[in-house]
């Protein structure tokens, strides 16, 4: 992992001859990144990507096998955490104030995808391969899918994605509402959206990734009105968005501050 000048963070999983399948140092780096990436306010966006000729191929189930405890590890939780182990490398993107975008080629299967859903922003090659592959090994995804997949497509499509196993292109993923945009080379794209978003006010951004996270598939519309007016209520006049305000009239880049 490796944060720019510009406040962009670079997340590599790092696994190429395997196409980055999930064993336990994986999900380790993993939560670690994460972690790191949430306390670290000089952070205004973060690309996660896969080195090597995939994203992500899933569960490197014949690692857990062999190791010390088996798959019994992964569905491990601590008392103090909302997510057991193997859910963490999705839902802690989440907690990442900064938003999280996933660049997508190859393969991107199982958890591998699970991980890309819990993202913010997906791009992917449109020859990338997707797919919910659990019900090929006689399971349910269970990383986090819960609270990603029923913000993306009605509950017809992801039903059969799931019931399935079926794989999609990037291009059909896009039309599904998997993937938020395809392009030939999306580690590029992710960078240049990256780039885009971090000469923004990074209160701002922080503030808008919030109120949708906490409000998009709530019923409690008075609860989301609230929160509107508290998170603008703190962006008004404070240094960031005057630099905002300074920027846009006069044409100039603008300089912020790191969120307090």
């Amino acid at each position: 992992m490796r944060i720019g000048a510009n406040g962009v963070a670079t997340a590599t999983m790092v696994r190429a001859d395997k196409h980055n399948a999930l064993d336990q140092a994986m999900f380790e780096g993993l939560m670690n990144a994460a972690e790191q990436l949430a306390n670290d306010a000089s952070v205004r966006v973060v690309v996660l990507h896969g080195e090597g000729k995939s994203f992500c191929s899933g569960l490197d189930i014949a690692s857990f096998m062999s190791g010390e405890g088996g798959t019994d590890v992964l569905l491990a939780r601590d008392d103090d955490r909302l997510a057991n182990f193997a859910q963490r490398v999705t839902y802690d993107w989440s907690l990442v104030p900064a938003p999280v975008i996933a660049a997508i080629h190859g393969n991107c299967f199982g958890g591998g995808l699970q991980i890309a859903l819990g993202a913010d922003i997906r791009i992917a090659a449109p020859d990338a391969k997707l797919s919910i592959m659990e019900i090929k090994w006689g399971l349910v995804p269970d990383m986090g899918i819960t609270q990603t997949l029923p913000r993306l497509v009605p509950i017809d499509v992801a039903k059969e994605l799931t019931f399935s196993g079926r794989i999609v292109s990037g291009s059909e993923g896009f039309e599904l509402g998997l993937v938020t945009r395809t392009a030939e080379d999306p580690l590029s794209a992710a960078l240049a959206l990256a780039d885009e978003i971090a000469q923004k006010s990074p209160d701002a951004i922080r503030a808008a990734k919030r109120l949708y996270d906490e409000t998009w598939t709530s019923n409690d519309t008075a609860a989301a009105l609230v929160l509107e007016s508290e998170l603008q209520t703190g962006l008004i006049g404070k240094p960031n968005q005057i630099a905002a305000v300074v920027a846009g009239m006069s044409g100039e880049r603008p300089v912020f501050v790191d969120p307090a």
